[in-house]
């Protein structure tokens, strides 16, 4: 069998490396597609390791004894830490060693990491950071959350092929709708940016636009690929987060304000959990980095070992249906006209 090989930064994350590991173990588990080799710390990840049931064959040990923290300049840190787990990680990829690289660790060192060590597609302008965000109708991709603050038009009309490309193959989308974030509904809204976007998606022969979409029309899942500059993609993540943890907390406070409310509580309580889980991070696993000449996916530092898992085994389908390829030959045709 060919396995999906992914360097996992081991050290990376607010729960290092207990959870990288138990998520590792766990997603060797459930798939036997993966091969992953955990980075960082021979002495500290062996420590992890004891006592647990694992395929040696299949969890191997690449020691890297730098750690690259979140408050470290991220251009600097990556000249200077070439034994960090994460540029050693990603090394492997620019290698052709793996196939993907995973971390929970700085969110600066891999975005700069991968544009400059693992390095972007040819004809990409830049790689934008894509996670999945629950809606009503399912989940939509944020292209572009955290990587390019300052983007041009060109820039978001790749985002947007690469989102479709992304919502077709891999979360089995068809000819998935593509809107532009804005103030308004008609074409003439807009900063400066979205104006001039916005003729250039309609124009784009590789997307089904369908133009803008206000901030309320997300949530409702109007389009399954959302472009926008990374500022204002980190502002809706970052809002979502807040309102989802506003909400459930004064849901508990509710559900036990009396004995009634306590009683009805557990009434629901099945449904709930059912709901919840759909809204949930660690059931859709990382945000991908697209346009890059290897699969790097960044996931949440506050990662459980299920969102390690879910993120680890979504780099198998990503590497079947040969995004990386896909997204070539759509840039390339895209330059060629």
């Amino acid at each position: 069998m060919e396995y999906t090989k992914v360097a996992l930064d081991a050290m990376g994350g607010d729960n290092a490396p207990d959870c990288n590991v138990d998520g590792a173990i766990e997603a060797l588990k459930e798939s036997k597609e993966l091969q992953i080799y955990l980075v960082g710390q021979e002495e500290v990840i062996n420590k992890c390791l004891a006592g647990k049931d694992y395929d040696k064959d299949r969890l191997i040990i690449v020691d890297a004894p730098e750690i690259i923290e979140n408050a470290e300049p991220p251009v600097m840190a990556i000249r200077r830490k070439k034994d960090s787990s994460i540029v050693k990680a990603m090394k492997m990829v620019k290698d052709g060693e793996c196939d993907a690289y995973v971390s929970a660790g700085s969110t600066g060192a891999t975005l700069v990491g991968g544009q400059v060590v693992v390095g972007r597609i040819k004809g990409v302008e830049r790689a934008p950071l894509a996670p999945l965000i629950p809606t009503r109708k399912g989940m939509s991709l944020i292209v572009d959350c955290g990587a390019n603050v300052d983007a041009r038009p060109t820039m978001l009309v790749q985002f947007a092929q690469m989102g479709s490309i992304y919502m077709e193959n891999i979360m089995g989308v068809k000819n998935p709708k593509v809107g532009i974030v804005n103030i308004g509904a008609e074409e003439e809204k807009g900063n400066a940016l979205v104006k001039e976007t916005f003729p250039l998606l309609k124009a784009c022969p590789d997307i089904n636009f369908i133009g803008s979409v206000e901030a309320r029309d997300i949530a409702e899942g109007e389009a399954d690929v959302i472009v926008c500059d990374a500022f204002v993609g980190n502002v809706i993540i970052k809002m979502y987060e807040g309102i989802g943890n506003v909400l459930l907390s004064e849901m508990k406070g509710a559900m036990m304000s009396s004995l009634r409310s306590k009683i009805g509580g557990l009434l629901v309580k099945p449904a709930l959990k059912r709901t919840l889980k759909k809204f949930s991070a660690s059931e859709y696993g990382g945000a991908p980095m697209l346009g890059l000449n290897g699969l790097v996916v960044k996931t949440h530092g506050s990662s459980t070992p299920k969102e390690i898992k879910n993120t680890l085994i979504q780099c198998v389908e990503f590497k079947k249906q040969n995004i990386s390829d896909k997204i070539k030959a759509v840039i390339v045709n895209s330059d060629s006209e």
